[in-house]
């Protein structure tokens, strides 16, 4: 079979780290935001503020994935993720694919030939994608980089074997039992343009985020004119002995000021305007609306508390294109999950098993938004009557997709 080659591959995955390693930074909150310099003073033109938005755009997607299993699992699939710490992989899994659009698991046998899950983030791994079925021709990954980010381990997967390096010299190749490159993505939004899918940090929460971090240093500028607003004094004369030592001026209860040479009292005190922090916070919130309108968040979840409290029903309402995100990015990471669990199990049984084989098998997930409850209630009265009128209708599954119990 021809292969592009190890040599592309790095080449690829050095073309998409800067963009990966962005989403990360925002994430992580470290991200740079560009200073206009028109309203900071030179000592606060490299001073940066942090929010949290695209973290929380991020895990609030996150947290409502709950893997629960398989469903018609004749190949024991649940045993090798259970194996490999399962809650916590298939997480970490997911995570990385929200950030990077995608994430990858690198499947390997331990000592006694068990399979061994790996999983490895988007910005150090790659590969050539088959759109049929959602798995690699060939792949590449670092499994290991130094303090300075150059590779120390990596691995080059392909139909026959997989190849290990370190330090760019070839020291293991295995052959490889299962049927395809063992390097699996989980991938988040594909599409015929962009078969590695979207990130859930888009440009346009990038955006949006350094506008708010603008504001945020803006107003934080501003908060120190408006917790002491600026005073002056005019007609004092400039031979006169007084002087006014600026932090002293401003605190002090009581202040001298010594007459003009006339003789006359001409000296006024006075006080300039003081700020008002209502524009900034106006302006924060419209960043919030733009923000949750792109996440499919609300005002709550970004830290702008509504007037009175919501219910259950209003909550969830509020929540309803969140919902449908967590519903279709189930649809999107099942196929992974299937993938890398029937790859490990070609590899668990030393032998090469169909896909086909494996076409009754699917996920199971805990419903984004589990019912409450009042919810429940209203889902047993429903049951009751549509098991009424079609006795045996609904199954232990069907009621586990409705419920979550």
């Amino acid at each position: 079979m021809n292969y592009y080659g190890i040599a592309y591959l790095k080449q690829k995955l050095l073309s998409k780290r800067i963009r990966t390693g962005a989403r990360y930074a925002f994430y992580e909150m470290k991200n740079v935001t560009l200073d206009f310099g028109i309203s900071s003073p030179p000592d606060l033109r490299y001073w940066q503020s942090c929010l949290g938005w695209c973290a929380k755009a991020v895990d609030a997607l996150a947290d409502r994935l709950d893997f629960e299993g398989f469903r018609d699992d004749i190949f024991s699939l649940q045993q090798i993720y259970d194996l490999n710490n399962g809650d916590a992989l298939v997480r970490s899994w997911i995570l990385g694919a929200l950030i990077c659009s995608c994430s990858f698991v690198s499947i390997s046998p331990d000592e006694s030939g068990f399979p061994r899950l790996e999983v490895i983030d988007g910005a150090n791994a790659t590969g050539i994608i088959d759109q049929v079925t959602g798995m690699l021709r060939e792949g590449y990954a670092v499994l290991e980089r130094d303090i300075y980010g150059q590779p120390l381990r990596e691995a080059y997967y392909t139909f026959e074997w997989t190849a290990y390096y370190e330090g760019g010299r070839l020291v293991d190749q295995r052959p490889n039992t299962a049927t395809y490159p063992l390097l699996v993505p989980l991938i988040y939004r594909p599409d015929a343009v962009r078969p590695f899918g979207h990130s859930r940090i888009s440009r346009a929460c990038m955006s949006i985020m350094g506008s708010a971090l603008r504001t945020v240093k803006r107003s934080e500028i501003s908060a120190e004119f408006y917790s002491f607003p600026q005073k002056y004094v005019t007609g004092v004369d400039d031979a006169s002995d007084t002087k006014l030592e600026r932090w002293a001026a401003a605190m002090s209860a009581m202040m001298k000021f010594t007459l003009n040479e006339d003789g006359q009292d001409h000296v006024k005190v006075g006080q300039f305007t003081q700020q008002s922090m209502t524009p900034h916070l106006d302006q924060l919130k419209m960043f919030a609306s733009l923000f949750a309108g792109e996440t499919g968040l609300t005002l709550d979840d970004l830290g702008f508390a509504a007037a009175n409290p919501s219910s259950a029903e209003a909550i969830k309402a509020a929540h309803e294109n969140l919902r449908l995100t967590a519903k279709a990015a189930q649809k999107d990471f099942s196929a992974g999950i299937i993938n890398a669990g029937y790859l490990a199990a070609c590899v668990r049984d030393n032998y090469k098993w169909q896909r086909s084989q494996l076409y009754a098998t699917k996920t199971k997930w805990v419903p984004p938004f589990p019912a409450d409850v009042s919810m429940l209630g209203a889902i047993g009265d429903a049951l009751g009557k549509i098991e009424t009128a079609m006795p045996g209708y609904f199954t232990e599954d069907k009621i586990f997709e409705l419920t979550g119990i």
